[in-house]
């Protein structure tokens, strides 16, 4: 029998059970699609920019010099102390929800809650954030090309004299919407398309590179000390992490079992080779005191006379940074559909395309909620609501699996975390170490926010969920 109060946990043979309901999530996508999905929530704009900036000893840099290498592997290594919690979970719980389906089943419904609420805010605040960013790199394009837009319409108020609104970003997040809202599978045909132009041009960077490193660049290795490499994984764990929006995808996964866990950890050790591959290309191509903070490849290129392949470089991470925004709304609609159908949130959320069999409504009102955060608030106010969230769920996951080996060790798990309980351990020191690194003006934010989180659960989930005794069971006329 199901517990009760605010900390009753949603049993997890009832959370296994396969959904046949008419919202059902149709599971259509394979290995290679999860893992395209996880590749493309983690390669962003990390990969084009951040690299350099953290290599980068010109104003503007941290100093790290080719350290970076270090930091990035660093940060990935307490990035799959996490994923391989993720894994397990994935493959022991193949339910749509990730970090909040967890919680719940584990740490109780008001921590589970709190940590989907708080994944709403983050997940479409990168949408938001992403759409910007590439708003930005298609005006510059544009500017170069000759092409010069009206002002109005090429930021939101406050970036620029005389912007209005940024027009290019909005339609970016209505074009995402558009997609997912098509189906998964024809949505996860058109990620791993363009997550392979990604991969190529990213390949291409690090083959033609090759051929341009200079040993002595790599002299001094580490100009700002261990501890600027550690200063610098800090900066870049937020380009290693993506797979856990790919996770909520669980239920649209052919054989969940087997290929969550797979998806997982393949997509990290993907995104880590090429990560690797770049830090050796680019402070090996140009010494770090001379590597643009802004634009560390295009300019490494441009600097050994390569500037036509500079601007191949540049058109390819703008597509590339575009499969970035598509995991993460696809996690944030996956978490708002799991919560629905729990009751946490009105049922009318939980309905799915009669025949595409995806969350069309949650797809839409997230697509247009992005759409107007990334059109009328500056990059800057955006990014400082995203991270928290994401890091304390990470928090949390590692917490539930060492939980969850304890109370339930009998239970079967196709894919077991190994170094129990000191990988997941890691995972959480690392992740609360980087919490510390946030401003205080994400903390307050994240406050207001998870406050009225609860305000929401107290005056509305906790009476309809499904485990409360007179929870609303009228799925009809929710409808």
């Amino acid at each position: 029998m199901a517990e009760t109060g605010f900390l009753r946990r949603k049993p997890i043979e009832q959370i296994i059970e396969p959904d046949r309901g008419p919202d059902a999530l149709l599971p259509t996508l394979g290995l290679w699609q999860l893992t395209a999905i996880g590749v493309g929530g983690i390669i962003g704009a990390g990969i084009f920019s951040l690299a350099g900036s953290v290599a980068s000893g010109a104003p503007g840099g941290k100093g790290v010099g080719p350290a970076v290498l270090l930091s990035f592997l660093i940060a990935g290594i307490a990035s799959a102390a996490a994923a391989f919690s993720y894994a397990e979970f994935a493959g022991m719980i193949p339910r749509a929800g990730s970090a909040y389906t967890y919680s719940y089943a584990v740490l109780g419904e008001v921590v589970g809650w709190c940590i989907g609420w708080d994944l709403l805010l983050e997940y479409t605040a990168i949408v938001a954030v992403v759409a910007i960013g590439i708003s930005g790199y298609f005006t510059f394009i544009l500017t170069q090309w000759g092409v010069h837009l009206p002002l109005w319409m090429m930021g939101a108020p406050g970036t620029g004299e005389g912007h209005r609104v940024d027009v290019f970003a909005m339609v970016l997040c209505l074009f995402v919407a558009f997609m997912l809202s098509r189906g998964i599978k024809s949505a996860a045909r058109f990620e791993t398309i363009v997550v392979g132009i990604k991969v190529a041009v990213v390949l291409l960077v690090i083959v033609v590179g090759a051929f341009h490193v200079s040993t002595g660049n790599y002299t001094p290795f580490a100009p700002a000390g261990v501890g600027g490499a550690m200063g610098g994984a800090a900066t870049v764990f937020f380009a290693v992490f993506g797979y856990d929006a790919m996770s909520t995808a669980a239920e649209e996964s052919q054989d969940a079992q087997r290929h969550m866990p797979k998806a997982i950890l393949l997509s990290l050790a993907i995104s880590m080779v090429l990560y690797v591959g770049v830090c050796l290309v680019l402070t090996g191509m140009v010494s770090y005191t001379q590597i643009d903070p802004t634009a560390g490849i295009s300019s490494a290129f441009a600097s050994v006379g390569l500037s036509g392949l500079a601007g191949v470089i540049a058109v390819g991470a703008i597509v590339g940074i575009l499969t970035v925004m598509f995991t993460f709304m696809l996690g944030v609609t996956r978490v708002w559909w799991a919560m629905s159908r729990d009751g946490l949130m009105p049922k009318w959320f939980a309905a799915t395309h009669p025949t595409r069999h995806v969350p069309t409504r949650v797809t839409w009102v997230v697509g247009v909620a992005s759409a107007l955060i990334a059109g009328l608030l500056p990059i800057g106010e955006v990014a400082e609501l995203t991270n928290i969230g994401i890091l304390l769920a990470f928090v949390l996951v590692c917490v539930s699996v060492i939980v969850l080996r304890r109370t339930k060790p009998d239970l079967e798990r196709p894919f077991r975390c190994p170094g129990m309980p000191v990988v997941p351990a890691l995972g959480v020191v690392f992740s609360l170490w980087l919490i510390t690194f946030l401003e205080p003006v994400t903390w307050a934010r994240f406050l207001v926010w998870f406050v009225l989180g609860l305000m929401v659960y107290f005056a509305y989930s906790y009476r309809h969920s499904a485990l409360h005794p007179a929870g609303d069971r009228d799925e009809a006329s929710a409808r």
